[in-house]
């Protein structure tokens, strides 16, 4: 009997879902508990972390199942890591449900960096209004350059004070439109923006806006993961879930 589990919390992730549940397979859906209102699911749904390679391995074991899908964010490397990791201990098929990433098309004025750190330490020295695009857990590092204005988007109001003396925050859910990310950058006066090179369409509006306005981007590149099998559609997916065999990495 087939049991998949989906590492869930992104648009995709939402959408397979929904065929996994028309195509009637048992499935859990599996999110990591950051966000405090996720969108309903027509699967078992689990939230919170499940303890690390050997707890996801335990689970998969107890639960029972037979196929993992890993569409988690593209920047959730530990969760993805450890997908990979208790798979291999328990010899659990596991197909990475990942967008392609954005690519640098004419006029786009982005500047690469590895990580959040080299985002923040790449902004100008001049005081400038800056979109960070990033989510509440990676602003920490941008404390460093204080003297910027800050506008920030999240899905759920923060918890706790910011470590940004000047910020504004944004409480919204994408997809995002172009016309939309224009108004904000232009009402706002956005003159740099920091982003994640997430792939996909629901986020990338804000780099449309970018070209479109000429303004610099600070794209933080993802990070380097192990091979594993991946595919780029739901429908990839569900092909895998109906030969039952992995696909190559």
């Amino acid at each position: 009997m087939m049991r998949a589990l989906i590492l869930g919390g992104t648009a995709d992730a939402n959408l397979l879902a929904v065929a996994i549940a028309r195509a009637g397979i048992d499935a859990v859906y599996s999110y990591g508990g950051r966000t405090r209102a996720p969108a309903d699911q027509p699967l078992l749904v689990r939230s919170g972390g499940f303890g690390g390679v050997n707890g996801l391995a335990d689970y998969l074991r107890r639960e029972a199942i037979t196929h993992v899908i890993d569409a988690t964010h593209p920047f959730a490397a530990e969760m993805s890591r450890n997908a990979i990791a208790a798979c291999a201990q328990t010899a659990t098929p596991l197909v990475a449900l990942e967008r392609a990433p954005w690519g640098k098309t004419s006029g786009d004025r982005w500047i690469e960096v590895a990580d959040v750190v080299s985002a923040a330490a790449a902004l100008p020295d001049s005081r400038a209004s800056v979109f960070l695009a990033i989510g509440r857990q990676h602003i920490a590092p941008f404390g460093a350059r204080p003297q910027h204005a800050y506008t920030l988007r999240f899905v759920d109001p923060p918890d706790e004070t910011l470590s940004l003396p000047d910020a504004d925050v944004i409480v919204s859910r994408g997809p995002f439109t172009l016309e939309g990310e224009l108004a904000m950058m232009r009402a706002r006066g956005i003159e740099w923006i920091v982003a994640r090179n997430s792939g996909g369409t629901g986020a990338r509006a804000k780099i449309d806006a970018a070209r479109a306005l000429g303004l610099p981007v600070i794209m933080i590149t993802r990070p380097l993961l192990p091979d594993r099998p991946r595919v780029e559609s739901v429908g990839a997916v569900m092909q895998w879930l109906s030969h039952r065999t992995c696909l190559g990495a």
